[in-house]
Parts: C-alpha cells; sequence; structure tokens
C-alpha cells in the first residue's frame, strides 16, 4: 500500500503538530500507511538576523518549500500552523480541513516564575518578534521596553536570559501542545490582546484535484474552528494585512452567537 505522506516544518513544534494529525487520520483510517517527511523551509535556514530583515513576508517564509513539495508531489499533505499561512494559497491548493482549534491566547513567560504582567518591574524588558504584539504591550505599559526576539519556543525561551528579558510573550497553543503550559505565568485576555488571525489552529493543505487525500483529512475538520478561523483569514485579505502590519483578530462562538474582535495599526 503506498504510504500517505504528511510534510511538516522540522521544529520540536511543527514534528509533534503533525504527528497529532498523523494520529487523528490513523483514527479514522486504521489501516492506512503514513509517514512524516521533514521539509526545511527559508524560515528554518536563515539567521536571526537575516529573518528580521527579509523583505519576505515572514509568513511565506515558513511555508513555501513545504507548498512547493505538495505542489510536485513529493507530500500529500503539509501541516501548518494556521497563522502562518498567507491570506491567498498557490494555484493547486487548498485547505482541506482545520481541526478544533487549541488556546489561541498570547501569554508570558516570565524570567521569574509566576510574575503577573502587571507585577513586571518598571521597564521591564519584555522580547517578542511580533508587530502585533509590540503595538498592544506598549498600549498596555508605555513603559515597557521591546525586545526583538525570533526562533522556535526553546529558542525564545533561553534568550531570556542570555538576553538579561523579564519575559517573552508567545502563544499559549505552542506551549501546551509540548506541554510547558507550567511556563506560563499569565494568560493576556483577549480584551487585552487579540490574537494572530488563525492563531492556535493547525491547517491541513493538500493538492486541489487529490479527492482521496481529501476524503481522507475532511473528517478531521472542526466546523466552528473553521468558520472562526476563516472569518478571521477574509478580515486580514480584505485589509491586506500580512506579518509586515500590526494585525490581529479574533472570532468566537459561544452558544450559538459569534463575537468578533480584530486590530490594525500602522507599523
Amino acid at each position: 500500500m503506498k504510504p500517505l505522506i504528511i510534510g511538516s516544518r522540522g521544529s520540536r513544534l511543527a514534528r509533534h503538530q503533525a504527528k497529532l494529525i498523523e494520529q487523528s487520520i490513523l483514527s479514522h483510517n486504521p489501516n492506512l500507511v503514513t509517514r512524516i517527511e521533514i521539509i526545511r523551509t527559508s524560515g528554518d535556514t536563515l539567521s536571526q538576523p537575516d529573518l528580521a530583515h527579509s523583505s519576505e513576508s515572514i509568513k511565506g517564509l515558513f511555508v513555501k518549500e513545504l507548498e512547493e513539495a505538495l505542489l510536485r508531489g513529493q507530500v500529500d499533505l503539509s501541516v501548518h500552523s494556521l497563522k502562518d499561512l498567507p491570506s491567498e494559497q498557490p494555484e493547486g491548493l487548498c485547505l482541506a480541513a482545520i481541526p478544533e482549534r487549541e488556546d489561541p491566547r498570547d501569554v508570558l513567560v516570565a524570567a521569574v516564575p509566576q510574575t503577573s504582567f502587571s507585577d513586571l518591574p518598571p521597564g521591564a524588558r519584555l522580547g517578542t518578534g511580533s508587530l502585533r504584539r509590540t503595538v498592544q504591550l506598549r498600549s498596555l505599559r508605555e513603559d515597557l521596553s521591546i525586545c526583538p526576539v525570533r526562533g522556535n519556543i526553546d529558542t525564545r525561551i533561553g534568550k531570556m536570559k542570555e538576553k538579561g528579558l523579564d519575559g517573552v510573550v508567545l502563544a499559549a497553543a505552542g506551549l501546551k501542545r509540548l506541554e510547558l503550559q507550567q511556563k506560563i505565568s499569565y494568560v493576556f485576555p483577549v480584551q487585552e490582546m487579540i490574537p494572530a488571525v488563525g492563531q492556535g489552529a493547525l491547517a491541513v493543505e493538500i493538492r486541489s484535484d487529490d479527492m482521496s487525500t481529501r476524503r481522507v483529512v475532511e473528517p478531521l475538520g472542526h466546523r466552528p474552528s473553521q468558520l472562526c478561523t476563516l472569518a478571521e483569514r477574509q478580515f486580514m485579505k480584505k485589509m491586506g494585512g500580512g506579518c509586515q502590519l500590526p494585525m490581529g483578530a479574533h472570532a468566537h462562538i459561544r452558544d450559538g452567537e459569534g463575537t468578533f474582535s480584530a486590530f490594525i495599526a500602522s507599523p
């Protein structure tokens, strides 16, 4: 039997997310043979200074090679963090499933454990590589010093000691998936910090004409998560947003009622 090949980036979080999708596929198709293939992306190979000064969308840097592998048939599907996907996909590819979303909020990982955001000292130094987070952090506390930090979760947490930071701001979802939730010192309510478009959700991307793979992965979709994240992505598309523009959006459905919060700012 020809295996179903799942494309993934090589980071610890990306491999874990690909494994989650693989396990979900096998739970619906126990006789299927699957394999995860690691694809190195431009975002994985560029140095931190090169990433900071890249003229390309940071989102595109983390998905381009995965999408190319899909288009040439090297893999049958790719697993992405939805927030990494640009608002428009290449011709010939489509989103086949968005599974149930993990916690979409941002969190503080403090150098001194259990230090709440309000308890950070005056002039505290916080690390983030996100314009969206930077704008919102400064609107909450003008005294903060924001330091650029990029890389995977372990790298960013490690930068606290290396750069003498009081904390770093990360996505709750990644920490929870890697069972690092004990490192969370403070969870930012959506009313304080609106998440990135699609934050907390995974996306399964396939070739548009691959009906057999579509049938395999469509049962993984979670309707409320799909409705909410696609609404957020539509907002991003209409506003012409990307990584270069500070922007956030969060849709939520509870008891049959939908709420939509968003913000946009100049760089």
